[in-house]
């Protein structure tokens, strides 16, 4: 039987086990009747806000996964694809760190640049030529 202690992300990040929630509820999809019998599908839940991660990490977690995230800031995985209850439960955890291992990663900065003189160039002469073209579409002198 595996451990299910706390969460390693990496060396540096690890959620606690008692942050995480685990239920357990029975799957859809094929399996015969171990399907009807079994609960081997695994609901993991995690509340973001609570939980023991630096507040930057909390907040870049929170703006990328924000549609999967509750309105009382919990996160709710489920994991139903392996027939086995253990093989879900790694599944869901695993899953879950790389989401937070996702997040751990800052955003890299933008640096400003400005147009190059040709690409400026390019832009005015094309916005002339259709000046040009919209101009020619006025009222035809003499013909009315």
């Amino acid at each position: 039987m595996a451990e299910f202690g706390d969460l390693r992300v990496s060396e540096a990040i690890t959620v606690p086990a008692w942050e995480l929630s685990e239920s357990f509820v029975r799957a859809s999809g094929p399996g015969g009747q171990n399907v009807n019998k079994v609960s081997s599908a695994v609901q993991l839940t995690w509340h973001v806000q609570a939980s023991s991660l630096p507040a930057a990490l909390k907040a870049r977690f929170e703006k990328l996964y924000a549609s999967r995230i509750t309105a009382d800031g919990r996160l709710i995985l489920e994991a139903s694809e392996h027939r086995s209850q253990v093989l879900n439960r790694t599944a869901a955890r695993q899953r879950l760190a790389e989401m937070i291992l996702k997040a751990s990663i800052p955003p890299k900065r933008r640096v400003a640049t400005k147009p190059t003189a040709g690409s400026v160039r390019r832009r005015i002469a094309a916005k002339k030529r259709r000046s040009e073209v919209k101009s020619l579409r006025g009222n035809v002198p003499g013909e009315e």
